[in-house]
């Protein structure tokens, strides 16, 4: 390990074992990471089982990265085996490193912060990963419901503005019946709408984390009081309205609430590739195709095109 390192030998393992992809962790879960372990050091110390300078130190380091410090300290790539142990020992090591620094120790010493029995106490990858990357993902969710619904806006002033525009509606390209280009531009405006409402309803899938449950979803070398406080705090360090899955097994080993993010994102995808579409056969020409939309011009299509 490099001695100005801050990740450790589970992290080095780790991008070595898995050198799969060529990337790294999305600074989102980094984040996630890092307000999990924030927030366990904080209900550690509620809890009368940390002391008071161990958990102020890992609050700062999990502050730094949340302010986007250190990312590049994880090396690891998002493809890993081990339920992600590699990238929870990665942000363990990252911030045990930083707050021995904090507390005038050395890097990659671990003696008066340890990764595993300070960083990761009361916790398990099983627990620690998954609630991070919940977090990472409402985050991203919240973000992408904002882009579609300024989208929706922009598909809605569009219908007006085109509103008294006629053209042709069309059954497999041939003439069919007459249209307003408002009309289809409404339609537009009405699916990316039904999106929004799909993801906001996905993303309250994945507000139960089971964070609390550590290995297996029962709280085995968990503190009951630890186990008690731990996701109301996370909740306040993150501003998102976190709950613990009622039965801590059951949200350790299913996993439906990311497939139904998954397949919300999959339906905004196909119905985005379907305006898409459209818009390209609207604007193909424009003197040997369609030619009845003008897209506005962003750069060439081709080198050998004007």
């Amino acid at each position: 390990i490099p001695a100005d390192a801050y990740y450790g030998i589970n992290a080095a393992r780790g991008a070595e074992n898995f050198n799969i992809t060529g990337r790294t962790i999305h600074k989102e879960l980094i984040i996630g990471l890092a307000e999990v372990k924030k927030a366990c050091a904080i209900s550690n110390f509620a809890a009368g089982i940390m002391k008071e300078d161990v958990k102020d130190a890992i609050v700062q380091a999990s502050d730094e990265i949340i302010q986007g410090k250190f990312h590049d300290q994880f090396p690891c790539d998002p493809i890993q085996g081990g339920a992600g142990t590699t990238a929870n020992m990665n942000a363990n090591e990252v911030i045990a490193n930083r707050a021995n620094e904090i507390l005038g120790g050395e890097l990659g010493v671990y003696d008066k912060v340890n990764a595993n029995d300070h960083v990761n106490q009361g916790q398990s990858t099983n627990d620690a990963f998954p609630t991070a990357g919940k977090i990472a993902a409402l985050k991203l969710g919240e973000r992408t419901v904002g882009e579609l619904r300024q989208l929706y806006n922009a598909l809605l002033e569009k219908s007006k503005e085109f509103d008294h525009v006629i053209k042709m509606g069309r059954t497999h390209l041939q003439d069919a019946v007459p249209i307003r280009l408002g009309q289809e531009f409404g339609a537009y405006a009405e699916v990316v709408g039904r999106d929004v409402v799909r993801l906001k309803k996905a993303q309250e899938e994945i507000l139960s984390v089971n964070l609390g449950g550590t290995a297996v979803g029962t709280g085995i070398n968990a503190d009951s009081e630890f186990e008690k406080n731990i996701v109301p705090n996370l909740a306040k360090i993150t501003g998102i309205n976190l709950k613990q899955c009622e039965d801590l097994v059951d949200g350790t080993q299913n996993l439906d609430g990311y497939v139904v993010v998954s397949g919300a994102l999959k339906t905004c995808a196909v119905s985005l590739s379907k305006i898409s579409n459209d818009l390209r056969l609207l604007s193909s020409g424009p003197r040997t195709g369609f030619g009845e939309i003008n897209l506005p011009p962003k750069q060439n299509g081709s080198s050998i095109m004007p």
